[in-house]
This record gives C-alpha cells, sequence and structure tokens, in this order.
C-alpha cells in the first residue's frame, strides 16, 4: 500500500465519522419528534376502555328494566324499593288537609277524636303514631299531653307526644281526681251495656250461675227480696247483674245459635256465699225469675286499644242490637257475626252497608205500560255507617257505632272499610 493511500483512508474515515454521527443524531429526531406528537395516542386508547368502565359501573347501578330481571332480582327490588317509594306516599296522603301541626290532648278525648283530628280515616292511626319506647305503656295518651304532626326528610308522616302532660308525669296526693289515659271510644256509650249487658253469647248464658229459687217459696222477686244462686262462687257483698234470657240469636250462615237477646232485671249482692249462695235484689228493672242467669259487674273492657284495620278479609253480618231496638243509630251496640275464628279483634274499625232492598221491576216489558207484578230486581247496597269493635268472643263480637250516616238494621252487611 502506498503511503498516499495509507494517508488518504484515515482522512476518509475522519470524514465519515462526522456524517454518521449528524446522520444518526437527525434520525433520532426524526424518531423523537413523531413519538413526542404521538403521546396522547395511548390516553386516547386507554379513554374508550375507561368509557367502558364507566359504562359497565352505570349500567350496573342503572335499575333493570323488569323484563330483563329474574324472578329474584325482582323480588329483591320490590322488598328493597318498593317500600322506601311508597310508605312516604301512603302516610302524607293520609293526613287531612287541615290537620294542626300541635294538638293538646283534653279531659273528655278519645283515641277515636284524635285520629279524625289528624287523619280523613281514623282506623289508619297505628300508620302514623310513633312511640317512645322509654317511656311506661308508650301507646297510652293522657290528657294534657301534647301530639305534634312531624314530616321525615322523605315525606313520611308521623304522630308523636312531644310534651307530656302533668297526669303523667307529677306525683298527686290521692285526695286530688287522677286523669287516667283516654280511651278509645267513649265509656259512657257502652257503661250501661257492659254492667246490663242486652245480649249474651251462648257460652255466658249457659255457664252462668241461675237463680233456683226465692226465700218464703215465692214464685217471683223482686226489690228487697232474696234469691238462692247455684255455682255463683261469689264473694260477701259482690254485685252480680240478673239477666232474663230471651229470644236465640241465629248466625244467618250456619244458622246455628250464637247467643240470646236478654234483659236486665236486678242487681244481685251476695249476703251469704256457698254453694248455693244466697242474695238480695235491689235496684230492681222487672220481676226475677227462676232460670234468670247472673253476669259480674267487675269484669272490665279496656277501652285503650288502637282503631285499625282488620289483618285479614272481614265479610259478615249484624246480627243482633243492644236494647232490642229495631234500627241502629250513632252510639248504638250492636252484635256480628265474626269473631276471632274470623281474624277480628278489638280495635278493628268495620263498614256498615245497609242492605239493599228487593223492588219489583214493573216497567221491564214495556216503557209505557205498568205491570202489575214485575220481575224482582236487588238494589245495590249503600254505605250507611262505621263501628269499632271492643268485646270479642271465638264466632261473634260487640262492636259500637261510632258513625251513621242512615239508618241501619239487622242483615246489614259489614266489611274492612
Amino acid at each position: 500500500m502506498s503511503l498516499n493511500q495509507e494517508l488518504r483512508e484515515p482522512r476518509v474515515f475522519s470524514n465519515l465519522a462526522p456524517r454518521l454521527f449528524a446522520i444518526t443524531a437527525f434520525s433520532a429526531l426524526a424518531l423523537i419528534t413523531p413519538g413526542c406528537k404521538s403521546a396522547p395516542a395511548p390516553a386516547e386508547e386507554s379513554a374508550p376502555a375507561t368509557s367502558a368502565s364507566t359504562a359497565e359501573t352505570a349500567s350496573a347501578d342503572a335499575p333493570i328494566s323488569a323484563d330483563d330481571m329474574t324472578a329474584t332480582e325482582a323480588a329483591i327490588a320490590g322488598m328493597n324499593e318498593a317500600p322506601a317509594a311508597d310508605a312516604p306516599q301512603q302516610t302524607a296522603q293520609l293526613i287531612r288537609p287541615d290537620a294542626p301541626m300541635n294538638y293538646t290532648v283534653k279531659r273528655g278525648d278519645t283515641l277515636w277524636d284524635i285520629a279524625a283530628v289528624f287523619l280523613k280515616d281514623p282506623w289508619f292511626w297505628p300508620e302514623i303514631w310513633q312511640i317512645n319506647p322509654q317511656v311506661e305503656n308508650p301507646h297510652l295518651i293522657y290528657p294534657g299531653d301534647v301530639l305534634s304532626l312531624a314530616y321525615g326528610a322523605n315525606g313520611d308522616a308521623r304522630v308523636m307526644i312531644s310534651q307530656y302532660g302533668g297526669a303523667r308525669l307529677s306525683p298527686r296526693l290521692r285526695s286530688e281526681t287522677l286523669d287516667g289515659p283516654i280511651d278509645t271510644i267513649p265509656f259512657a256509650a257502652i257503661a250501661s251495656f257492659l254492667t246490663k249487658p242486652s245480649v249474651l253469647t251462648k257460652d255466658e248464658a249457659l255457664k252462668a250461675p241461675h237463680i233456683v229459687a226465692f226465700r218464703d217459696h215465692h214464685m217471683i222477686g223482686g226489690t228487697g227480696h232474696e234469691a238462692y244462686v247455684k255455682d255463683l262462687n261469689g264473694q260477701l257483698n259482690q254485685r252480680f247483674t240478673v239477666m232474663h234470657v230471651g229470644e236465640q240469636i241465629y248466625d244467618p250462615e250456619t244458622r246455628e245459635v250464637v247467643g240470646y237477646q236478654a234483659s236486665y232485671v236486678a242487681t244481685a249482692v251476695v249476703n251469704n256465699p256457698g254453694e248455693v249462695s244466697k242474695t238480695v235484689l235491689t235496684e230492681g228493672a222487672r220481676e226475677a225469675l227462676e232460670g234468670d242467669r247472673l253476669i259480674s259487674q267487675e269484669g272490665e273492657v279496656p277501652l285503650t286499644f288502637q282503631p285499625h284495620a282488620a289483618r285479614r278479609p272481614v265479610n259478615g253480618q249484624i246480627i243482633g242490637i243492644a236494647d232490642r231496638a229495631e234500627q241502629i243509630g250513632q252510639y248504638q251496640v250492636v252484635v256480628v257475626n265474626r269473631g276471632t275464628r274470623h281474624g277480628v279483634d278489638a280495635g278493628v274499625v268495620l263498614a256498615i252497608d245497609q242492605k239493599g232492598a228487593i223492588v219489583d221491576d214493573r216497567y221491564g216489558k214495556s216503557p209505557w205500560q205498568l205491570e202489575p207484578y214485575g220481575k224482582k230486581v236487588q238494589l245495590p247496597n249503600e254505605r250507611a255507617g262505621t263501628m269499632i269493635i271492643f268485646k270479642v268472643f271465638d264466632r261473634i263480637s260487640y262492636g259500637l257505632v261510632i258513625g251513621a250516616r242512615g239508618p241501619m238494621q239487622v242483615a246489614d252487611r259489614v266489611y274492612n272499610p
């Protein structure tokens, strides 16, 4: 190799090195520049994934249409969603438009009266009544208590005691009259029936002790006469109501005897208890006869129950009227052929329908010719009143008519309002 060649080759390499470096740098710059411009691309590619994830989350939270739900999902949705949506609307719509925000309970008030102050239909009282579990007997309401109407954040209506009256809180001397809790219905309306019942159940009439004889061989007894009573089991000076058992009361559906009409005779006071007790008749209203039944006057019916709707459908009839009245008005006691076996308990409110009459359609064949006898047509029943049950037996119950729109009578229908 000549000297010129040796000298020429290093020069070539020395010239190529800067060029190669420049080409390499330019290529790197060319690659880096598009890379910087395309850097958002991965974010753009990840955006659909995020959107998809959000869509999946949203779709998971969004309600599923009824057509797409399984039976289990539909049942769960019904349990979780329906009450939350319906309850506030149901309780709010029960409140009267003119209901006060506060009401102070007064002497003589009944729970039925107070419920009617707040509610369109008083028998829905348990739906809005809110108790304080820290108070003894929280369901009892006393004169002086202040009841307040409040609405929750969800619009749910509630009535509660916002201020307790002195009758509940303040100790008093026994010489001062104490106010007890208010009754659900006016006691005066049923007091005479409780002490002098004009209707007896079949069991009451059959199991009650009865007069077997009068002293000095009297055939009948009056005030001041002494009567002997079998199986009385009474204490000295205990008082009993003497009742004369009359006509049988039938269940119109089964035609079975379920009770008896009864008439008050007198009050019997025990003056010599024993297997056959001797009693003295007082407060006589009619002559006493052998076989007349004695009913204890000490049994009290609690009247602090809450008015409420029946827990299951009730469809019965009035089968008897206290005092043997022919027609029924407000605050009269009636007997219905429904009892505990039919789901009825004290406080149940029932509507009363006047039974529709049967009339002759005398224009059925011709609009211009009157027929002497036409086809029989049953007219529909008409709402006539409202009653509340206060004493319940197995097959019958006693109720008080608390609202009357028209006359009512035996055989009229009673049912859930």
